[in-house]
């Protein structure tokens, strides 16, 4: 009996000799297999820093968005200023081209002179002298016309004035008097109306004519064109004794004649 119950003892020795092996053997793989999956399983930390990432993303995607907006702005901005541009640029060759056809051929200075058909034989040259030398008789005889008319204003005009400046120094009133127009107007430099009409010269003459007892009246330098004397006088006269001057002065007058009389009279001093 005992060495059979010694037997089976051992035997259940063995068997729980290798239960604990293999639970030990089993255990660090379990232990591996707990840490593998704990490798395959994302940490805490991991999943807390996904959605700072996505956040990220969606900030890169606002900014994006708005760049693109600022892109098609200025885009648009650049069409709009390249729109304008072309329409100035339209609005300035239609304005040319309408000057361009401004028909200016009526206004003076602007007209192009054809060019002159040259004679081909010796009688169209002669001719074409001709024609030159008789042009330019016809604006010589024109000019000397004119300078002729000037001319003689200037004598008949100056004819008025030695008369006038006779009757001054003679004292003569009505001879003073007839050398005027009867709406004659007397003025001061440089638009002054003195008085007008032959009464109140013959007031103002005849009363000078009576009181001195002599006047003398010479010009010292004469300028005369056409309707227009303009004297510069020297004017003595005698207030108490007819041969001795006591008062000596000098006026510049201008006179306008037309039709033979003085129509206006302008005093400078």
């Amino acid at each position: 009996m005992k060495p059979l119950f010694f037997a089976i003892s051992l035997l259940l020795s063995w068997q729980s000799i290798a239960s604990d092996e293999t639970t030990e053997q089993t255990g660090p793989q379990t232990s591996n297999e707990q840490k593998a999956e704990k490798k395959d399983v994302p940490s805490l930390e991991f999943i807390e820093e996904k959605p700072a990432t996505e956040q990220k993303s969606a900030s890169e995607t606002e900014k994006a968005t708005v760049e693109a907006a600022q892109v098609e702005e200025e885009a648009a901005k650049a069409t709009s200023e390249t729109t304008t541009s072309s329409d100035e640029q339209k609005a300035t060759a239609a304005a040319l081209k309408a000057v361009a056809e401004v028909d200016d051929s009526k206004v003076l200075g602007t007209q192009t002179p054809a060019p002159a058909e040259q004679p081909k034989t010796v009688a169209e040259k002669q001719q074409a002298v001709a024609e030159a030398e008789k042009a330019v008789n016809q604006a010589k005889e024109a000019l000397t016309a004119k300078q002729q008319e000037k001319a003689r204003q200037s004598r008949e005009s100056m004819a008025v004035i030695e008369q006038l400046i006779a009757a001054y120094n003679a004292r003569n009133i009505d001879a003073f008097i007839k050398m005027y127009d009867e709406n004659v107007e007397f003025y001061t430099f440089p638009n002054e109306l003195m008085f007008t009409g032959k009464e109140k010269l013959i007031a103002r003459y005849g009363i000078m004519f009576k009181k001195l007892k002599c006047i003398k009246s010479s010009p010292i330098k004469r300028i005369v064109l056409g309707n227009i004397v303009i004297d510069h006088e020297l004017s003595e006269t005698c207030t108490q004794d007819p041969k001795v001057v006591d008062k000596r002065s000098e006026f510049v007058t201008s006179y306008k004649i037309e039709n033979g009389k003085i129509t206006k009279v302008l005093f400078f001093r």
